[in-house]
């Protein structure tokens, strides 16, 4: 048999919420018929407008070339191959602690600032670094303009603008790992009690701001798009049950656009936000998952609640994204609890924890002490987070972990903390020791997740 006649006989499915990579003609089969678009497109044949573009590169690589016509054939031949389970961190604070490292060592001789691996050996280059200790994804957040953030939050981190995130995206992608994005539609802080419009949307009405949303979340992704950092997973919102874009800093309680379990209000106006967003995600990068992000999960009526008038409302996204802390949601039972809820109703939606931690050192102020079950230490921290893994693993739905703020480690800022110091109070539930600057067991603890 020949390999055009090869070529043809191979062909994959496309799913129907997300483009198969490597269908580049949208016909939902993968085969050599998408190799002669390519060629066509290469050669200046033919034109291609956004998402047609976006399709032709297949590679992700913000350019369209012979690496794509390659990636396509390697598709063709090797099949569908089924992706390993997403591991990592949000890592979005990095670049800056990495900057107040290099402050450090040049402008104030602290030749200790540094991050270290487990056996004080410093750590060059933290992302490559954790690829080599099993992590495979990196997670990072977007502000719409994190200038109009209060002092306060920015010393508890609100700082990513849209270039840092450039930056820091090209590095995740040039290390061959996945690149999660998480749109914080605010200017600050977006969670369950803070889901403020940005300053320079507040005067829009509806219509307005779904078209905002929209030019915004494309706009964005074009950028990444063009510098070769094209986000593999997308957040469109951060912890949104009970909505988003409620209304800017300062609008009465009442006025505020929340959305309540047990009520149909607003539910219209947020869907359709996340309509829009959704659409801009499939337009730009169309081979990136959709993440619906909530952070009830200690409350599974109304996770259950958010995720059906998800369903009733027709909004377009793949993967079902929680938020898993002990100290504020309980211990593994009540995670077991909402992921069977998850499997049960959800059958065609992957599940991801987006956000997970646990203390090694000093316990964080919530609603439950599991100190007994997980001493507050670093081998309770590797203990929480072998059993963390355990518990994923018996739920097939499950398909990604992340842990939040790993990178947070002040190590060899005492001295001249005024100057040097990144947030305002250390972290604890991070992965590098604050007093040692030494990577946490925990670390490579949870990259157990991606394997068998």
């Amino acid at each position: 048999m020949s390999l055009v006649a090869a070529l043809l006989l191979l062909t994959l499915p496309m799913r129907a919420d997300v483009a198969k990579r490597g269908d580049v003609n949208a016909d939902s089969e993968v085969n050599i018929a998408d190799v002669n678009t390519l060629i066509s497109i290469i050669l200046g044949q033919s034109t291609p407008d956004e998402t047609e573009a976006a399709l032709a590169d297949v590679n992700s690589d913000g350019e369209i070339n012979i690496a794509d016509v390659n990636q396509v054939i390697s598709i063709i031949l090797n099949g569908d191959e089924e992706e390993p389970a997403w591991v990592g961190g949000d890592m979005s604070m990095l670049s800056k602690y990495e900057a107040h490292q290099l402050l450090a060592q040049t402008k104030y001789n602290v030749s200790k600032a540094h991050y270290y691996d487990v056996n004080g050996n410093v750590i060059e280059d933290v992302i490559p670094w954790v690829k080599s200790q099993g992590w495979n994804a990196v997670r990072v957040r977007l502000f719409v303009n994190p200038a109009n953030a209060s002092s306060s939050d920015v010393g508890e981190g609100v700082i990513q603008n849209l270039d840092t995130v450039v930056a820091l995206g090209k590095r995740i992608k040039a290390a061959g790992m996945r690149f999660v994005l998480d749109f914080h539609y605010s200017d600050s802080w977006a969670d369950p009690v803070k889901q403020y419009t940005p300053a320079d949307w507040a005067s829009l009405d509806s219509a307005a701001l779904e078209q905002q949303i929209y030019d915004y979340t494309a706009e964005c992704l074009r950028t990444l798009r063009a510098a070769g950092a094209v986000p593999d997973a997308i957040q469109t919102g951060n912890e949104i049950s009970y909505g988003m874009l409620w209304g800017p800093v300062g609008t009465s309680t009442s006025a505020l656009k929340k959305c309540w379990s047990g009520t149909e209000t607003n539910w219209a106006r947020f869907t359709n936000l996340l309509k829009r967003a959704g659409e801009a995600c499939r337009a730009v990068c169309p081979y990136a998952k959709i993440i619906l992000h909530t952070e009830r999960l200690a409350k599974p009526s109304i996770m259950l609640n958010f995720y059906n008038q998800m369903k009733a409302y027709g909004v377009d996204y793949d993967i079902i994204g929680l938020s898993y802390y002990p100290y504020y949601h309980g211990a593994l039972s009540v995670l077991e609890t909402g992921l069977t809820v998850c499997e049960r109703n959800y059958t065609d939606k992957e599940v991801m924890i987006v956000e997970t931690g646990y203390c090694y050192k000093y316990a964080i102020s919530g609603d439950y002490d599991l100190s007994g079950t997980w001493p507050i230490t670093s081998a309770g921290q590797q203990a929480f987070t072998k059993d963390l893994v355990a518990k994923l693993k018996e739920h097939e739905c499950v398909k990604g972990v992340f842990w939040w703020f790993p990178e947070a480690n002040e190590y060899g800022f005492d001295s001249n903390w005024n100057a040097l110091h990144v947030t305002t109070g250390w972290y604890n539930a991070n992965l590098w020791d604050h007093t040692t600057g030494k990577a946490m067991p925990a670390l490579t603890e949870l990259s157990a997740f991606a394997t068998e």
